[in-house]
Order: structure tokens, then C-alpha cells, then sequence
């Protein structure tokens, strides 16, 4: 796990209710980029996008859709 993504969750704790949305939009960001990043990995590794999409729990159509124009 990343520092970025530790200091998310710790800032997330139990603090301020609006401070603790700000620590999870943080968080969310930090998680989407670490996300694509993986699946360009994937795809660049020769993964199908079946495979990858399986490994997130989504469909293939929705994985495709949201990283197959990147």
C-alpha cells in the first residue's frame, strides 16, 4: 500500500465528518489513478480484457468502455 493511500486513510479516521469526505475523495483519487495504471499494465502485459475485467469484478464491456479509448 502507498504512503498516499495510508495518510488517506488515517486522515479518514475518525476526524470531522467533512474532513474525513475530503480524506476519502483524496483516497478515491489516489485508487482510480493506481487502477488505471494497473490496467495499463494488464493490457500492455497481453491480459485480455476479459481477464481484467474478471480481476475487478466488473463486465468486459464496462472495463473496455472506461480504459479501452486510453
Amino acid at each position: 500500500m502507498s504512503d498516499s493511500i495510508r495518510t488517506a486513510i488515517a486522515e479518514a479516521d475518525g476526524g470531522e465528518p467533512l474532513a474525513e469526505l475530503r480524506a476519502l475523495t483524496a483516497l478515491h483519487a489516489v485508487l482510480a489513478r493506481a487502477e488505471a495504471e494497473q490496467v495499463r499494465r494488464a493490457r500492455g502485459a497481453g491480459y485480455s480484457w476479459v481477464a481484467i475485467a474478471d480481476a475487478l469484478g466488473v463486465s468486459r464491456q464496462a472495463v473496455h468502455k472506461k480504459y479501452g479509448r486510453r
